[in-house]
């Protein structure tokens, strides 16, 4: 009787080995590809915050020299803010589907980051409208306030960026205490043109306030951020605690 020779079994290609390997692959490609990402919207991120402190040194200019040079900057600005948020919008909700806890906290905090500074181009926009409008007119004192407004604002955005690049909760801290300066002078200025009767009170005087109501609310968003990098670095919100909580923190 002959005898029965067994054949090798076939390799199957699609073996679940195979697949298993294949799936291990296209998850680590996916997790490279989300790292990828999330770099390039936290590189995207801290870049408009250079963008934007960029514009309040433009207002600055705008504001000594009547500069149509420091118009056009931060018009270039606030273009260029609202690009980056179009992408960041695009970009994030993909990503953030790819990552873990810590990253996706990460990624949120560039989407709400990118909101507050396409925000700050808006105001800071309009407040060089306004003085474009008013060349000349506008009179030295509130000028002078309005030049201390937008310096401290800058120096938040200085110190917001640096805070994020370093995770510094002291840049974090300073940069609130700052908004308390822009309030005061901001404040000032409407007690002023309210209480003075030898001022004006005519459309010259409606465009200076209005103009500091916005540096005043850009130092708002400017805070925010500085909030936003607070939780990153502290593990927990200063936003909706009690006063005295919050104070303690800060």
């Amino acid at each position: 009787m002959a005898q029965k020779t067994t054949r090798p079994a076939k390799i199957d290609p699609d073996s679940a080995e195979e697949k298993s390997a294949a799936k291990k692959k296209d998850g680590k490609l996916a997790r490279l590809k989300a790292n990828g990402t999330q770099a390039e919207l936290m590189r995207m991120t801290l870049k408009a915050c250079l963008i934007a402190r960029d514009a309040t040194f433009n207002v600055q200019d705008l504001l000594t020299n009547s500069s149509r040079m420091a118009f056009l900057a931060i018009r270039d600005c606030e273009k260029e803010l609202d690009q980056i948020e179009r992408q960041i919008d695009e970009q994030l909700p993909g990503a953030i589907t790819r990552v873990n806890e810590t990253r996706a906290r990460q990624l949120l905090a560039c989407l709400k980051c990118i909101t507050d500074l396409e925000r700050i181009g808006d105001l800071v926009m309009g407040v060089a409208q306004r003085v474009q409008t008013r060349s000349g007119q506008l009179p030295a004192g509130d000028v002078r306030h309005l030049i201390q407004m937008s310096a401290i604002l800058h120096d938040m955005l200085e110190d917001v960026h640096r805070g994020f690049i370093s995770l510094d909760v002291d840049r974090a801290r300073k940069v609130l205490r700052m908004d308390a300066e822009l309030d005061n002078i901001c404040h000032s200025m409407f007690q002023r043109y309210l209480t003075d009767n030898s001022r004006q009170k005519d459309s010259l005087g409606f465009d200076v306030l209005l103009m500091a109501q916005a540096l005043e609310r850009s130092g708002d968003h400017a805070k925010n951020l500085a909030e936003e990098l607070y939780s990153l670095i502290e593990g927990h919100t200063l936003r909706h605690l009690p006063k005295r909580t919050v104070g303690s923190d800060r």
